[in-house]
């Protein structure tokens, strides 16, 4: 993930097939639409990648906003050191983090939702940039919009559950949370070939029986988030103002996605730390 020919593709590589963006829009904080449980028409299958793209030469600049343009913004970060898997207890509830207790020195970057929008040029910019992601899906975006997904993977992303309605569960009875996880744990496996084994409670909120649920549907861990992340801008939620070591940072499936992935890896830079993917110290 640098300038440097060992941390960043920049030369020829194939296009990814990119959808449409969809648009729709959500306030900066948190989550802020339910999705229908109605099923959509089947996806098409991934088209053919397209012809190879073409990196500027050293003595023209890209222009501002471009994807070529992103990707030279990306910062020259120092490698991710071996991942050491964090002990996970042995309980019948899922482990519960705001922030992934390891002292190494790496961040993580987090994607919600997928029923907002979707900018065409993410895979891209992420298997250019090398930038691991986990996305927290709803099912019915990931059915509908699942080319889209399946592009992020195949550059890098893994796909982890985020229920089937996006509702508050706090509160409600261990049956109605089991439905909104395992549903969403079982279309997510069918659809991408991998049972998610971490779960993101919609706006974050949960109890004890959510904790319960999630175990039983396959997940180890529920996870929260340290700072979120809107058009660009990092919004901690910890008294330092900076990125820590295991801090989870939090952003949409929203218009502004290129600019918040750019914003975290900047964040997490400055603080002196490596983007690692979440999975790798979960297991």
């Amino acid at each position: 993930m640098s300038a440097t020919p060992a941390r960043r593709i920049l030369a020829v590589v194939p296009l990814l097939a990119l959808l449409a963006l969809s648009a729709c829009t959500v306030g900066p904080a948190l989550h802020a639409r339910r999705i229908t449980t109605a099923q959509p028409a089947p996806s098409a299958a991934p088209a053919a990648p397209a012809a190879p793209s073409t990196s500027p030469s050293a003595t023209t600049k890209p222009a501002p906003g471009s994807l070529d343009w992103y990707v030279s913004q990306v910062p020259t970060f120092p490698e991710a050191p071996p991942p050491q898997p964090v002990p996970l207890p042995a309980t019948g509830a899922a482990q519960f983090w705001h922030h992934l207790p390891t002292d190494q020195k790496v961040a993580f970057i987090t994607i919600d939702d997928g029923g907002l929008a979707r900018p065409p040029e993410v895979a891209e910019f992420i298997w250019r940039a090398h930038i691991p992601v986990t996305m927290f899906l709803n099912s019915p975006a990931a059915e509908e919009h699942d080319v889209y997904f399946r592009q992020i993977m195949v550059a890098g992303g893994v796909v982890e559950n985020h229920t089937i309605t996006h509702t508050s569960l706090a509160g409600r009875s261990y049956d109605r949370q089991r439905h909104e996880i395992c549903g969403a744990a079982d279309k997510l496996e069918a659809l991408f070939g991998k049972r998610p084994t971490l779960f993101r409670p919609p706006f974050g909120e949960h109890d004890a029986t959510t904790l319960k649920a999630a175990h039983d549907c396959g997940a180890k861990a529920v996870f929260h988030w340290t700072g979120t992340v809107h058009e660009g801008k990092v919004r901690y939620q910890t008294p330092e103002k900076v990125v820590q070591p295991g801090d989870v940072l939090l952003m949409h499936f929203r218009p502004a996605l290129m600019d918040d992935l750019l914003g975290a890896l900047k964040a997490i830079h400055r603080a002196g730390l490596t983007p690692a993917l979440l999975e790798d110290y979960v297991r």
